[in-house]
């Protein structure tokens, strides 16, 4: 294989260049110009770390270590964000039926609603994808599996 210095394999400085710019416009999309962030944020009325709580939870009580595992956050951190959802009257903490030691945070009928609202805002798609061909809709669909794999 051809070799080019300081580019590795021949065409891998192209290929890689145009993957830094496909990833870089992912993240203009989905952090600039779409804003999903401040979208759901204001939404909701909170920051979004608590509506990545909100989200986490949506799928079932958990303690909360396993939030912040989930969330990619700290322990002190997550009780937190848990102790202001429990104010808001979003989330409660029930005693845990497998240790009746520990305890779990639940979201209340109005987190749960909270929670859908968010993944409702998260989830639709900008009209600009619905615009596109239907092949690149598919492709897209098949690419983002790959990355996500």
């Amino acid at each position: 294989m051809e070799r080019h210095a300081d580019k590795g394999p021949a065409g891998d400085d192209d290929i890689a260049g145009k993957a830094a710019r496909a990833w870089q416009g992912l993240n203009t999309l989905l952090l600039e110009r779409y804003q999903l962030r401040k979208a759901v944020s204001e939404a909701l009325g909170m920051s979004f770390s608590r509506v990545r709580a909100l989200r986490r939870l949506a799928a079932g009580p958990m303690s909360l270590r396993e939030l912040a595992e989930r969330m990619g956050s700290d322990p002190p951190y997550t009780t937190v964000i848990v102790d202001d959802l429990v104010r808001r009257g979003l989330a409660e903490r029930i005693t845990n039926p497998a240790d009746r030691r520990s305890k779990l945070v639940h979201l209340t009928e109005d987190g749960q609603a909270k929670a859908e609202l968010a993944i409702s805002i998260i989830t639709t798609p900008p009209d600009a994808l619905l615009a596109l061909p239907r092949e690149d809709i598919e492709a897209l669909d098949r690419i983002v599996a790959k990355l996500l794999d």
